[in-house]
């Protein structure tokens, strides 16, 4: 049974068809990224899975239950969580009020307090602001405390939107980094991705979505290997 599973997944914005009979699968421990074009679906994907969205048609199921029945924040319960595009920290909340607040689900403070020194371990530039307001960090640091945040629920699978957008080349490879780090320490991720080189570089498996359909799905290093992929998404020609 996988973790994750998308079952000819129909999703519409008012008449516009988006995605048009999606099929994916995402077995736990992997890194699995969805790339293509803007517009091509890969948010719009994200949303259904989290229930921002409801399909009209297909199926999304964790570990074989259908998620059609929770609630967005109740998804989150399931284990579940996503790290946004954008980052959409809490601005006017120091960096602990924020890492705080990602641990709304859990009751425990000995195991939430471990996870806050877990996401201190793995961004200690956050242990050093974390008093600072969320606000005031940079586009890095914010995006270091997006990924904190959603860690303290302790996902079983992290949903990731373009993490790597708006930042510095140096400071994407310590994102992509930080991300191969999680995934061998136990959590399963889905990587939404623009920039598909870097996405296949440290992924297991991708898909390739192009106006709402998947074209393509292989394993990452044969899809780095692709022409069609080359040519359309890594800049080869």
């Amino acid at each position: 049974m996988s973790l994750l599973e998308l079952e000819n997944v129909h999703a519409y914005y008012g008449y516009i068809h988006a995605l048009k009979g999606i099929s994916m699968k995402v077995e736990k421990g992997e890194i699995v990224t969805l790339i293509g074009a803007n517009g091509a679906g890969k948010t719009t994907t994200l949303r259904v899975i989290t229930g921002l969205l409801h399909p009209r048609q297909g199926h999304v199921r964790l570990e074989g239950q259908d998620l059609a029945q929770y609630k967005p924040h109740e998804i989150v319960y399931q284990g579940m969580t996503m790290v946004p595009e954008g980052r959409r920290i809490f601005a006017r909340m120091t960096v602990q009020e924020n890492l705080e607040m990602g641990a709304y689900t859990r009751k425990n403070k000995q195991e939430i307090q471990q996870t806050l020194e877990y996401v201190f371990t793995l961004f200690p530039r956050l242990k050093e602001r974390r008093h600072q307001l969320g606000g005031t960090l940079s586009g890095g640091e914010q995006q270091m405390l997006a990924i904190g945040r959603a860690l303290m629920t302790r996902p079983r699978i992290l949903l990731m939107d373009e993490p790597s957008m708006g930042l510095a080349p140096v400071l994407v490879e310590t994102i992509f980094d930080t991300i191969q780090k999680i995934n061998k320490e136990g959590t399963t991720i889905l990587l939404v991705e623009q920039n598909a080189l870097m996405a296949l570089s440290i992924a297991h498996r991708g898909y390739v979505l192009q106006t709402g359909e998947i074209v393509l799905s292989d394993t990452a290093a044969n899809l780095r290997n692709n022409p069609v992929v080359q040519k359309a998404y890594l800049g080869m020609e």
